[in-house]
């Protein structure tokens, strides 16, 4: 029982010092390719000290219907373009739409977290195994990327500011799975 005890202070204590904690995540970063998803990105802090003014995040090709949430004490704009192909919702063709999102307002300060969030349908598509959502964080004083990505050779944890990454799952059995 001692050394249950032991390891989980020490997987308490790991979870409480990794450095991804300190990064603007996804809440949920597994969901089934397809699936209608609310994508929720965390923000942790500020930019060293400095509370949040705004978040714009990229939409990557594939991401369609995206619909944000609002917020109270923050405007929303959206950013529509082409998609790169058409892609078919509800029956219909569709070939573009919301390409980013972005909240101006708060402030969030930098001791405090929140969330932002928009409902979407993911891809469906068997290609596809990670989607990368390239969030700009603009603050009083400076701004933060959250642009970097990983390539397959990489440890993402070796990256200073990775974007943040959805893993879709594929019932084919293809796709990315973790166990």
């Amino acid at each position: 029982m001692k050394a249950l005890n032991i390891l989980s202070a020490a997987l308490l204590a790991a979870t409480l010092t990794t450095p991804a904690a300190a990064h603007v995540v996804l809440d949920e970063t597994n969901a089934p390719a397809g699936s209608y998803f609310k994508a929720t990105f965390r923000v942790p802090h500020g930019c060293d000290g400095s509370a949040t003014t705004a978040i714009s995040i990229r939409i990557p090709e594939g991401v369609i219907s995206v619909k944000p949430q609002p917020k109270h004490g923050w405007t929303v704009i959206t950013e529509k373009a082409a998609y790169k192909k058409s892609y078919t919702l509800h029956g219909r063709e569709v070939n573009e739409g919301v390409v980013k999102v972005t909240w101006e307002g708060g402030p969030l300060a930098d001791d405090m977290f929140d969330e932002f969030a928009f409902m979407t349908k993911l891809p469906n598509d068997a290609d596809i195994m990670m989607l990368f959502f390239p969030v700009e964080q603009v603050c009083e004083k400076g701004s933060v990327n959250w642009d970097e990505i990983a390539t397959p050779d990489m440890d993402p944890h070796s990256l200073a500011r990775p974007a943040p990454m959805l893993h879709l799952i594929h019932e084919n059995g293809g796709g990315h799975h973790h166990h």
